[in-house]
């Protein structure tokens, strides 16, 4: 009897066991590991990179700077494609697994360039007539490039999906304080991989320099086979949501869809009901008032020509469902918004310049200590002050406003991302005026054509500008991400998480344009190039001050651009008003009234 009682409750455990649904909290720790790990391992190559690139390939600075912009556009376009083959085809566990065996190949190529002799450049010859060295094949070339090109193919399916795959596994709709739950969720995630990244530029960049590039490279390749072990292995914990159709393909049926109808009128808001093609369980059953010109798309001429038995449309190309029209509606109308992201993506993207600059200090913690701080490493100030700012803002300022207001507050995502713009042309500003205090101690010591010099001066004055980036990329970065995630569809998730990246893929592209026009326009007539191999002899400062200006015109073009867009999804579906009178406060001691419009929009229409 006992042994029956207890194979009775041993199978009610299973039974159990196995209708105990999927996702929660538990999923975190595979997939914040999975994350880590690969930044730790990507973002580990990216500081010392530009001084492997000259020393063992022979690149000038201005090309490797090049070489560079151009990875970071690769690895940060890449996630758009991995958002469309996860949204579309794949699922975003599949390719966050295809991803991380590419990122470790990656890494292993890489690796072997720095294990072969043969497939880099031959040392140079100091017994060779002007201390010949040899360039780099086309063959070495191609591995490098290789290795470069695999990493991003990697970082494009890992990035964008990883956050959309958390949020899956903690969204629940039918938890009252939801939004709360991932807002936190976003904010811990960026806290986690800052920290992922700070192990990076301190302790890989350590491995780099004092133990060389075989071990330097070797260690993120090993860290990255085991960040796509420990996401493979907790494969039955996940929730996976179903891929649908190709949502690229939806949003161009939209836009050929429009011009095909552009002759047919619009109804009346009383038919719209009626006329507008919807599926019967979407929620939209007629499209918004704004960009009306799409409406179009959707819009039924003829119910027995165009809508089959099944109520499927019979030329998708010629009629789309409302839900469709508002997906693209809601891309296009956050574009000036992504724009203004650009720019401060260009500033935190002159790693290489600030590199050299801090090789060119004293690294010294005291001016009698002895160890000095890696130059690859002072990208840890930018990420000890994201993760700084990220549990500061969820742990003090929050809990601290709402227990002296009394009621919920927080800062408005539109507000955030403003801050954020204004602290990178701070930065821009700060570095400039350092740079230039540097570059005249340089000449007043005489090394004016010493550009491997160690400058009297500190390299800790290069701290603050670090600082502020890091908190522009925690109010911007986090900002526009929470932005996009909240003003999209669920079916665009994915898209949502890759857009702060595809704006990087094109801040990188502008970063080159701007630096080879500025590197081709100063160095006429045989003048040194502001961006010179010899940092002594070039003017970094004047580079940095004209990056200043254009950030500041930036930030102007983004009050229009808020001012603009009106008020949130959530706050018109929700009516969500509380807190308006706190923003507003705190508005009016900052300075940036251009936001009070949109709240005040916000109150109006609710």
């Amino acid at each position: 009897m006992e042994n029956t009682t207890t194979e009775t409750e041993a199978k009610q455990i299973q039974l159990n066991g196995e209708k105990k649904p999927k996702g929660g909290i538990i999923t975190m720790p595979f997939i914040i590991a999975n994350e880590a790990f690969e930044k730790v391992a990507s973002y580990g190559l990216l500081p010392n990179m530009i001084m492997y690139l000259i020393r063992d390939y022979r690149f000038g600075v201005a090309k490797g700077t090049n070489v560079l912009f151009m990875w970071s556009a690769a690895t940060n376009f890449n996630p758009l494609l991995g958002a469309f083959l996860s949204d579309s085809y794949l699922g975003r566990f599949l390719t966050i697994a295809i991803a991380s065996l590419s990122s470790f190949l990656g890494m292993v190529l890489l690796w072997l360039t720095a294990m072969l002799p043969q497939v880099k450049p031959s040392p140079c010859d100091p017994t060779a007539a002007g201390n010949h060295c040899g360039s780099a094949t086309a063959s070495q070339l191609a591995l490098l490039y290789s290795a470069f090109a695999l990493i991003s193919i990697g970082s494009g399916g890992i990035r964008p999906c990883s956050l959309a795959f958390g949020a899956d596994q903690l969204d629940n709709k039918e938890n009252p304080k939801n939004e709360r739950v991932l807002e936190s969720f976003f904010g811990w995630y960026y806290a986690s991989s800052a920290v992922a990244v700070l192990i990076a530029f301190t302790g890989i960049v350590y491995i780099q320099e004092h133990l060389g590039w075989r071990i330097g490279f070797g260690v993120p390749a090993v860290l990255m086979l085991i960040a796509a072990l420990l996401f493979v292995l907790a494969f039955p914990l996940y929730v996976r949501r179903n891929v649908s159709k190709s949502l690229f393909t939806g949003l161009a049926q939209v836009v050929v869809a429009a011009y095909v109808n552009r002759k047919l009128s619009l109804p009346n808001q009383q038919d719209s009901s009626i006329t507008y093609y919807h599926m019967k369980d979407s929620e939209l059953k007629a499209p918004s008032h704004k960009l009306r010109f799409l409406n179009k798309a959707c819009l039924i001429s003829n119910r027995e020509e165009e809508i089959g038995s099944d109520g499927f449309a019979l030329k998708p190309w010629r009629l789309c469902t409302t839900d469709k029209v508002e997906e693209l509606k809601a891309l296009i109308k956050v574009i000036p918004i992504w724009s203004t992201g650009i720019m401060m993506s260009i500033n935190t993207s002159q790693s290489s310049f600030q590199l050299l600059q801090a090789t060119s200090m004293d690294r010294r913690l005291s001016r009698h200590g002895s160890f000095q701080v890696p130059a690859g490493s002072f990208g840890m100030f930018t990420i000890i002050a994201l993760a700084m700012w990220v549990v500061l803002y969820d742990r003090a300022v929050i809990p601290l406003a709402s227990k002296i207001r009394g009621r919920p507050f927080r800062l408005s995502v539109k507000l955030r991302m403003g801050l954020g713009l204004f602290m990178s042309f701070l930065a821009m500003a700060i570095s400039a005026m350092v740079e230039t205090l540097r570059r005249k101690k340089a000449l007043s010591q005489g090394y004016a054509n010493n550009a491997n010099a160690i400058v009297d001066i500190s390299a800790m004055w290069l701290v603050p500008q670090y600082v502020l980036h890091g908190l522009a990329e925690a109010l911007t970065a986090i900002g526009q991400t929470e932005f996009f995630y909240t003003e999209f569809p669920k079916s665009m998730s994915s898209i949502a998480a890759s857009l702060f990246g595809l704006g990087m893929a094109v801040a990188s592209l502008l970063a080159s344009v701007i630096l080879n026009a500025v590197n081709e326009l100063t160095s006429r007539n045989g003048e040194d190039s502001w961006v010179s191999d010899n940092i002594n002899k070039g003017h970094y400062n004047y580079y940095y001050w004209l990056l200043a200006i254009m950030s500041f015109i930036n930030v102007i073009y983004y009050m229009i651009c808020s001012w603009s867009y009106g008020p949130l999804v959530d706050q018109v579906r929700n009516g969500r008003v509380n807190g308006v009178r706190e923003e507003e406060e705190l508005l009016d001691i900052v300075g940036k009234g251009f936001e009070k419009e949109d709240l005040r929009d916000v109150v109006k229409t609710n």
